[in-house]
């Protein structure tokens, strides 16, 4: 159930008034019942991101993925949720935890793992890897490395749409320790100064790799932050993609509509540790055991069949489908080919530049 906060018009072209309260609440009212064709189409693609992330545990494993690796699992009902409240021409940034937005903005898994195979069908060519995922056709603009650094270009990229008088809007999602840097509020602060279509999203899966919210934030409930921007924002049950679904729907329908942005905090719990390589260790066995228990996905299938939805058949079918297309998927980059070298700087600059330097490792620095 969110809980949003009461929010009062902020500056710019909308009339001044009281900050928002926070700890108010206000109960949405209840969704019509859903169908069973849409549950079930919700839990497949939960699936297929939950079968997704664990061949790229197993293939950073084997050392074909490289680099860094941060997966969506526990997070694939808020991943779904999320995506299932945009236009196919809404954008997206996120940050590096970006493998399930991939795959449900539209992009193919075998695009996806090829990337993190750094393979040159990839969706970044090759060249970005599990971090940096990139499709312009799809409006995934990114997958980003640096903490935040998504936050300023979103920001910028909800002004264009405004400048253009288009009604796209502009999704960004973030962890929960990004909440706490400066580019989180000088990105909030010029949206709702601006009127800007974006919608923020914090993950809030309870850690900054290993230090949890409460001990690294003062205000731990990460949606009273919007108050400060006269921000409506609310926070929702990450594990519940129903719930997800609709509360991005409200904050897409706001930013869309009213040209306003809004806060939303997803608590959605991370089953691993922050990447491939974090054993957890800061977690205790009752903690691990609580988790495990909770599993979104586990919990939707459980539903689903109380309800009469899906039989243990049809989940052994929906299973051995997924696992085959991740199967696809993963052959698919074995087999492709990894970039050539002599494109290393094709994508450093948009169009060309005076003076741009090719130069490889131990070129010579004059060529006679």
């Amino acid at each position: 159930m969110a809980e949003n906060v009461k929010a009062a018009p902020a500056r710019g072209r909308r009339t001044r008034g009281k900050g928002a309260e926070p700890g108010t609440a206000a109960t949405p009212p209840k969704p019509p019942a859903e169908d069973a064709e849409t549950l079930v189409g919700y839990y497949r693609q939960m699936l297929l991101i939950r079968r997704f992330e664990e061949r790229a545990a197993r293939a950073y494993t084997e050392a074909k993925i490289g680099g860094y690796c941060h997966l969506n699992l526990g997070e694939e009902a808020t991943v779904v949720g999320l995506m299932t409240a945009l236009r196919p021409d809404d954008y997206l940034f996120t940050n590096y935890r970006d493998h399930g937005y991939a795959i449900a903005k539209g992009i193919g898994a075998d695009r996806v793992m090829a990337e993190l195979y750094g393979r040159s069908t990839g969706v970044s060519k090759g060249w970005g890897g599990s971090m940096h995922l990139f499709d312009a056709e799809k409006r995934m603009l990114g997958g980003y490395g640096i903490v935040g650094g998504q936050l300023p270009l979103a920001t910028g990229a909800a002004l264009a749409v405004s400048y253009k008088g288009g009604d796209e809007i502009v999704m960004c999602q973030m962890g929960d320790g990004t909440a706490a840097i400066g580019a989180f509020h000088e990105s909030l602060n010029i949206a709702a100064l601006w009127d800007l279509p974006i919608v923020f999203v914090v993950i809030n899966n309870g850690l900054g790799m290993g230090t949890t919210v409460d001990k690294s934030s003062a205000e731990p409930e990460l949606y009273k932050r919007g108050a400060a921007y006269r921000m409506e924002s609310a926070r929702v049950d990450g594990a519940d993609v129903v719930a997800v679904r609709d509360a991005a729907r409200a904050a897409v329908e706001r930013a869309r509509s009213q040209s306003k942005p809004y806060l939303l905090e997803t608590v959605s719990p991370r089953l691993k540790g922050h990447s491939v390589v974090d054993p957890a260790r800061y977690r205790t066995k009752e903690e691990k055991d609580a988790l495990k228990a909770a599993d979104p996905l586990a919990k939707m299938a459980l539903d689903l069949e109380e309800a009469g939805f899906l039989s243990h058949e049809d989940r052994d079918r929906l299973d051995a489908e997924v696992t085959a297309e991740v199967d696809e998927a993963a052959k698919f980059a074995d087999e492709s080919p990894e970039p050539e070298v002599s494109t290393l700087f094709d994508y450093t600059y948009a169009t060309p530049v005076p003076g741009d330097l090719r130069r490889f490792p131990a070129d010579p620095v004059f060529r006679s």
